[in-house]
Order: structure tokens, then sequence, then C-alpha cells
């Protein structure tokens, strides 16, 4: 058994009117003019151009292109501390030949 909406039981009691009155004949108007809003209307074609979004080759190019950018950056921080190790043994070197020198060796 299908339930009635509010309103098909309101044009159910427009129709079961036995008087014809002006405010019956409003009142049925008025359930013509809720039916026509409530069919679908198709919206306007827009006369502006939408921007597509990005394809799968543009997202893969761009997940590429930060995995390479992220290897570059992390051997530069490599190379960095190599340099900053090598700094050290050096300053360790040159104190040790500095002591020796001064004690006269």
């Amino acid at each position: 058994m299908t339930e009635l909406t509010p309103l098909d039981k309101a044009e159910a009691a427009v129709k079961e009117a036995s008087v014809d009155t002006a405010a019956v004949q409003l009142a049925f108007a008025a359930m013509e003019v809720a039916k026509l809003a409530q069919q679908s209307v198709p919206a306007p074609a827009c006369d502006h151009q939408h921007k597509q979004g990005r394809s799968t080759g543009e997202w893969l190019a761009i997940g590429c292109a930060v995995c390479v950018g992220s290897v570059g950056i992390a051997i530069g921080f490599i190379a960095f501390a190599i340099g900053g190790i090598s700094v050290a043994i050096l300053a360790l070197v040159l104190r040790g030949m500095w002591r020796d020198m001064q004690k006269g060796r």
C-alpha cells in the first residue's frame, strides 16, 4: 500500500469538495502551482567554461616530480652532513698538530 503525500491528500480533499466555490477553485489552482513547482526543471546551461580536473597522467607526473625532488633534497642533506663531519675531523687533526707544535715535538 502506498502512502499518500500531504500534497496528494490535499488534492483529494479539494476534489471531494461538494461546493464549487471560489475558495475551492483557489485551492485547486494552488495545488496545480505546487505540482508544477515540484517538477524538476533542468538547470540552464552557463556561458563560461568550466576548468577540467587533472588527469591521471598529470597526477602521476606531479607524484614523480615530488619523489625526484625529495631524493635530491635528501642527497643534498647527506652531502652537507658529510661536509660537516669532514670539517670536524680536520679541526681535530689541526688541533692535535697545534698541540704537538706547542710541546715541541
